[in-house]
């Protein structure tokens, strides 16, 4: 019988993993995201062991991890050079290491149900908005496929992000489980009360979110621009073949001569698309700034940067060139990828020897500092620091009217990354009130408005360019202002709990 009980609650925690993996694309839907937690609830309320809490976190967290960033050891084994098995073992590794959040909010819910039974279960929502807070800034963070961004396409559930952010998402998200799994286990006046208290909850959350989508007054406020998104689809082997050096920036001139000529003022090329460092090689870049002067357009170019004050530092970059041909400003990523642009305890991690030889240590910029165009701020996130919502909120607050972000989804292969990772781009319009250009390498580049919504995108692994219209804003949402007050105000009521719990118990 025991050991039935124990099954069945691997069980109910596994499918719980399954259902998380399915709220996010390719394959899946977001409507698993408001029943993918109850599994996991009902089986670390029933087991009220912190033991068996934490090790049923550990097995939800290991298929939802394992099931949603698949396509690393892809990355590691094409592009770093590891050994398959080895690529493979590594990747094992990671996702344990996130699955270990999810298993410290089994472990914590627990520790509260020891005490309190399912009302441990009020505080599930809190306690799940603390451990993707850690996710996000802990071990340098993580945040992919955070349980708000699931809700991203969802518009009217979507808005409320311009409130609370992507994890003001997770929280209502969570709420939902936690409600359904307490009306499982509890019934009477308690359930009633629960079920009604979370119902009105989520319809204010949709009312808000259908006024605002209704209001849509960020369209037509702000001035007006024109802006494109060049994809040169450049096959990442052929990036910086000398050979090709030559065709690759004519291929992203003429699709910027194509842009300007649909009236772009503004146009955006994707992360490390020019074959050299543009700052440093004047001769190569002075092309570029020729087409700028003849075309009258803005250039917002992803390149790499080196600064010899003593020995040479390398950065990630973008580049802003003026319709006058000069640089405008210069822009250093500040969140490196982990094992992609720096490899950390590098000395240590002697196992990954191939992976560690083939990655040259990028240096991180020193803040965000906004680029400027004709007197507008424009904040430019490169690559995956478009995940981190306090990162994009900082250009905001440095007057940013317009978010751009560059990236080379190359590395990712024709897998779900592409799509997860255009999806959490999309939610930073939603929180911040800005419109977002995007421009990858083999896409999906596109256009999102301040609500959400797509205004133009492109299919991966295709040479495009498109031409949006877009708005340069100036109001500020709530989350702008406020940033992740209700993610703080959650970690401080789980920790006050459980040491109330914790007291308690002993």
């Amino acid at each position: 019988m025991l050991a039935g009980s124990r099954l069945l609650e691997l069980a109910l925690s596994a499918t719980s993993g399954v259902l998380l993996a399915l709220s996010f694309p390719r394959v899946g839907h977001p409507a698993f995201a408001w029943v993918a937690l109850v599994p996991l609830l009902l089986a670390v309320v029933r087991a009220r062991s912190v033991a068996k809490g934490f090790a049923y976190g550990l097995v939800a967290g290991g298929v939802y991890f394992a099931g949603t960033i698949y396509w690393i050891p892809h990355v590691m084994d094409e592009y770093g050079g590891m050994p398959g098995a080895l690529a493979w073992a590594v990747h094992l590794l990671l996702v344990a290491v996130l699955a270990l959040f999810v298993a410290a909010f089994g472990a914590g819910l627990a520790i509260v149900a020891r005490r309190h039974g399912p009302a441990a279960l009020h505080v599930a929502p809190a306690l799940w908005v603390t451990v993707e807070l850690g996710r996000i800034h802990l071990f340098t963070g993580f945040p992919w496929v955070l349980l708000g961004y699931s809700q991203t396409p969802v518009l009217p559930v979507a808005q409320l992000a311009s409130l609370a952010g992507v994890l003001g998402l997770s929280a209502l998200v969570a709420l939902v489980n936690a409600t359904l799994a307490y009306a499982v286990v509890v019934g009477g006046v308690r359930r009633t009360r629960m079920v009604a208290a979370t119902a009105a909850v989520v319809l204010m959350a949709l009312g808000f979110g259908a006024w605002r989508l209704q209001d849509d007054a960020l369209r037509s406020a702000g001035a007006p621009l024109r802006v494109a998104a060049v994809q040169g689809n450049i096959a990442q082997h052929d990036k910086w073949n000398p050979v090709l050096r030559d065709e690759i920036v004519d291929g992203y001139l003429d699709l910027t001569r194509e842009a300007a000529a649909a009236g772009a003022r503004l146009v955006v090329w994707p992360e490390a698309a020019t074959p050299f460092a543009f700052q440093n090689e004047p001769l190569s870049a002075d092309e570029v700034r020729q087409v700028a002067r003849a075309t009258g357009t803005h250039l917002l170019i992803g390149t790499t940067d080196v600064r010899y004050d003593g020995a040479p530092r390398y950065f990630n970059a973008a580049v802003m060139v003026d319709a006058a041909g000069n640089t405008a400003g210069i822009y250093h990523k500040q969140h490196l990828v982990p094992f992609g642009e720096y490899v950390p305890l590098r000395r240590l991690l002697f196992f990954v020897s191939p992976l560690v030889e083939s990655i040259g240590d990028f240096s991180p910029g020193p803040g965000p500092r906004t680029l400027n165009m004709d007197g507008a701020a424009v904040g430019t996130a490169i690559c995956y620091e478009i995940i981190y919502p306090d990162l994009v909120r900082g250009f905001v607050t440095r007057g940013s009217r317009l978010l751009a972000t560059v990236t080379n989804d190359a590395w990712y292969g024709r897998t779900a990354a592409p799509y997860q990772h255009f999806q959490q781009a999309s939610m930073r319009a939603i929180e911040l009130g800005r419109y977002l250009v995007r421009a990858a390498n083999t896409g999906i580049s596109g256009v999102v408005d301040p609500y959400g919504r797509v205004v133009a995108s492109t299919p991966i692994f295709e040479r495009r360019m498109l031409v949006s219209d877009v708005r340069l804003l100036d109001g500020r949402t709530l989350y702008s202002r406020t940033g992740d007050v209700l993610a703080y105000a959650c970690a401080a009521l789980a920790a006050l709990v459980l040491m109330i719990s914790i007291r308690r118990r002993v």
